[in-house]
Parts: structure tokens; C-alpha cells; sequence
């Protein structure tokens, strides 16, 4: 075993390996098919973001060319959850194994985690780094890279429709220019089919607490406490966080959209209540509102496709929509997290229920919301909306030039992925592209996705055309 693959092991046997995102349901952000940012070919530098966690990452790889790292500076850096996992000592220890290390580009990076593109020994490597709420790092991950294809840019909508449908057995596509807070399709395939979201869902959680805050029975600036029952797992870093932390309303919506927090997807989801969501979906001008009720939790969720699965997901899935919520309030909800195998070798690889145990919606449906979304953020009181689904752009990279503005939220879980934009001109312009992907049977690849993301940079620039 060389060097790096040695590394890897003993990050993934120190608990480090996806520290910030095992078993999760959702998607942050595509991965990029190409660098983002150059890096230079010191330990230090890698033309890294001025945030939180751009600053960590800057700290973690100068300290590493410089082991053994004290322990004062590892207590400095990390937060105290982290450590209690994994001490300072064995920290340190696994981290004086690195050899030679050189970052090589920044992939993605948000307010709350970078992550980098790395030749350890030669090899390739992806680094993940994120932060808590106080800038300290909470999440370090360490995971061989395979080559990332170039980008795939179709230059006809036939070619756009071929590349999207290549990427899985079920795939669905709209591309729409929003108009009056409606959407006009410029080009389809299955576009009013419902299919399986993934972390999409969220954007109708972000609808109703607009609308929630529209009607002055919320407030952008209400605290938010962190209680064990309100706990989710990763992707996001509340998880992490300690019973009794609070946040903002605002910072819970940023993180739920840019980083797909999904303990925050589930504090807003209780705070305006589960109804007000079902509400929202059929206000907005979702098809078929049902296939959501009772609208899951990201908990209930993981619970049902964690626990006895799949026995307790096909006792929930034989009930009528009110024998399911009172499964949800009478046992899924009583089940504690500490009793999900989310750590077992097996763990979830493979496509559950995905076709009926999900949040669902089609193309069509996910523009309307987007449409929605466009017109409360014009509302008085209401303009932190755009705000928040501009921080993550998804990775589209669409031309400054002709774009002003990029939304974003995706979603994924084995079988599942899901790319959802809403880009507007400088002319003022908007549009939408969403492509839901699906297959019930394997793992949808990085490879796919990739052909995603160069079909829907097609589609933004055939429908500016």
C-alpha cells in the first residue's frame, strides 16, 4: 500500500473520512467536472476562498508541512465535538502521515466548507473541510479522486435531450423562461412526470417560510434552538452542533439551501409546521400535492430508510395519508438517531424506495416554485430570499457577461440525482432548467452527473439564444 492510499486508511479509521456528509440524502453541490480556482505548488496556497473554512484550510496545510502540529493548535482550530471524536493526540498522529502534499484546485467552496482538489504523493485526492458556526472545523474528509471528465457542451436541443437522457434509465428535463410568475417551456422531455427530488424538496420548505414571514407570524431574525429531537444527520454541519445552539431564522434558510443543511431543512420545516409546507407545494402550483402528504422530514426520512429497512418503510408505505402521520408522530419520530446503522459496512449504497419513499415533483412543478420563489423575494420584507439561493451557484459557471444572477438546489441519494437552476440575464431574464434523474436499481455516478451539468449549461445558452 503507498503513501496516499496508507493516509486514507488511517483517516477513514480515525472517524475523519465523511465527517461531514455520511449517509446523506442531499446534495450540496455538483462536483465540478474541471478546476475552479489554479493553486499554486506550495503546501500553503491554493488560491483559496477568504472565508471561514478558506482560512482553515489555509491554517490545516501549512501546519501539516510543518509536523508534528501541537496540540494547542489543534484544540485552536477544531471545535470540541469534533475532538471528542477524535482527540487532539490521534489527530495529530494521523496527520503527521502525510508526505507530501499539494493542493491543486478549489472544487466548491460555500461560507460553511471548502472542498480542494489534492495530489497526496502524487496521487489524487479530494479534501473536505467545513466549519461551525464559530469558524472552527467540524468536518474533515479525505477521499481518493478519480480523473474528472471535461465538460460535454451540446450545441442543439436534440444533443442537449440525448446527453440528459445518457445519464440514467429515468431521466426528466424542462427548460423554461419564467414569465409573469409563470413558466413557458422552450424545450421538454417527461416534464410533468413526478420523480423522486431528493433535497429539491427544499425549496418548498424556503416558499413556505416566505410566506410565513409574509404574514408576520415568523420573523428573519427569530433564534432557533437545536433540541435532540430536531436533529438530522449530514449533509450540513448542525448536526454536529450541540443540543441548545441557536440560529437565526435567516442563517437556518441560508444553510438550508446553500449547504443543504438538513437539521436546519428540519428546524424550518417544525417552525412554520408541516401543513404550511403542503400548503405552500399546492400554492405554488404543484400537480399533485399528495404524493408529498404528510410532507417527510429530512429524520423521518433517514429513519424509515435506516431502520429495519425495509420492513418498517413497507409498513409506513402500506398506510393511508393519515395512518402515515400518525406513524410519523407515534414511532418514526420516537426512534433516536444513535439506533441508525449509518456506520455498518453495508451502510446505504443502493437505491431504497426510491420511487415511493421520497419527496416527489416534476420539472414543471419544480419551476413553479422557482417562479413562486422570484415573486415573494419582490415582496416587501422578503428580498433575503434571492439572497439565499444565490450563495451556492451550483457549479453551472454561466458567463458573467450575459448572467447575473445564478439559483441553485439540487438534491441526491443512492439512485437519485437531481440539478434544479434558476438563472436570469442581464437583460432581466429569468429561466429555468431542472433535470431529475433516476435509477432504482445502482448508484447514479459522478460520471452522469457531469453529463447533467454540461446539458443544462447547453440549455441556458440555446434558450438565451
Amino acid at each position: 500500500m503507498n503513501r496516499a492510499r496508507t493516509m486514507t486508511a488511517a483517516l477513514a479509521a480515525a472517524g475523519i473520512l465523511s465527517a461531514t456528509a455520511a449517509c446523506s440524502g442531499s446534495a450540496q453541490q455538483p462536483p465540478s467536472p474541471t478546476a475552479t480556482a489554479s493553486a499554486t505548488t506550495g503546501t500553503t496556497a491554493a488560491s483559496l476562498p477568504a472565508t471561514p473554512p478558506g482560512a482553515q484550510a489555509h491554517w490545516l496545510l501549512g501546519a501539516i508541512a510543518h509536523p508534528p502540529i501541537p496540540a494547542a493548535a489543534i484544540t485552536a482550530h477544531f471545535d470540541q465535538v469534533f475532538l471528542t471524536k477524535i482527540p487532539a493526540a490521534q489527530l495529530t498522529a494521523t496527520l503527521a502521515r502525510v508526505a507530501a502534499l499539494r493542493p491543486d484546485a478549489v472544487l466548491s467552496s460555500t461560507s460553511e466548507f471548502v472542498v480542494l482538489a489534492v495530489s497526496l504523493n502524487g496521487q489524487p485526492e479530494t479534501v473536505t473541510l467545513s466549519v461551525d458556526a464559530h469558524g472552527l472545523i467540524n468536518g474533515l474528509g479525505l477521499t481518493a479522486s478519480t480523473p474528472r471528465p471535461a465538460l460535454t457542451v451540446p450545441a442543439t436541443w436534440a444533443a442537449v435531450d440525448k446527453q440528459v437522457q445518457q445519464a440514467a434509465p429515468q431521466t426528466r428535463l424542462l427548460v423554461a423562461r419564467v414569465t409573469g410568475g409563470g413558466c413557458q417551456s422552450v424545450n421538454a422531455v417527461d416534464a410533468t412526470t413526478p420523480a423522486p427530488l431528493g433535497s429539491a424538496f427544499k425549496l418548498y420548505v424556503l416558499d413556505a417560510l416566505a410566506r410565513a414571514i409574509a404574514a408576520g407570524t415568523v420573523s428573519w431574525d427569530q433564534r432557533l434552538t437545536l433540541t435532540s429531537q430536531l436533529e438530522s444527520l449530514p449533509s450540513g454541519n448542525l448536526a454536529t452542533e450541540p443540543a441548545g445552539t441557536q440560529v437565526t431564522v435567516l442563517q437556518a434558510a441560508e444553510d438550508m439551501i446553500s449547504s443543504s443543511d438538513n437539521t436546519a431543512a428540519d428546524l424550518l420545516l417544525t417552525l412554520v409546521g408541516r401543513t404550511a409546507v403542503e400548503a405552500a407545494a399546492a400554492a405554488s402550483g404543484m400537480a399533485d400535492p399528495a404524493l408529498d402528504t404528510p410532507f417527510l422530514t429530512t429524520r423521518e426520512l433517514f429513519v424509515l430508510k435506516l431502520d429495519d429497512w425495509p420492513a418498517l418503510a413497507s409498513r409506513y408505505l402500506g398506510l393511508s395519508a393519515a395512518g402515515r402521520q400518525a406513524m410519523l408522530t407515534g414511532t418514526v419520530d420516537r426512534i433516536p438517531l444513535s439506533a441508525l446503522p449509518v456506520t455498518a459496512p453495508t451502510g446505504w449504497t443502493q437505491p431504497r424506495d426510491i420511487g415511493t419513499l421520497e419527496w416527489f415533483a416534476s420539472p414543471a412543478d419544480i419551476c413553479r416554485v422557482y417562479a413562486s420563489l422570484a415573486s415573494l423575494s419582490r415582496q416587501p420584507g422578503l428580498t433575503p430570499v434571492a439572497g439565499i439561493l444565490e450563495i451556492n451557484n451550483g457549479s453551472l459557471a454561466l458567463n458573467p457577461r450575459q448572467w447575473s444572477t445564478t439559483w441553485f438546489k439540487g438534491g441526491s441519494e443512492p439512485g437519485v440525482v437531481t440539478l434544479n437552476y434558476l438563472a436570469t440575464t442581464r437583460t432581466g431574464q429569468s429561466y429555468v432548467v431542472s433535470v431529475l434523474a433516476a435509477n432504482p436499481s445502482a448508484p447514479i455516478p459522478q460520471t452522469s452527473t457531469v453529463l447533467l451539468l454540461g446539458a443544462i449549461k447547453a440549455a441556458f445558452t440555446l434558450a438565451a439564444a
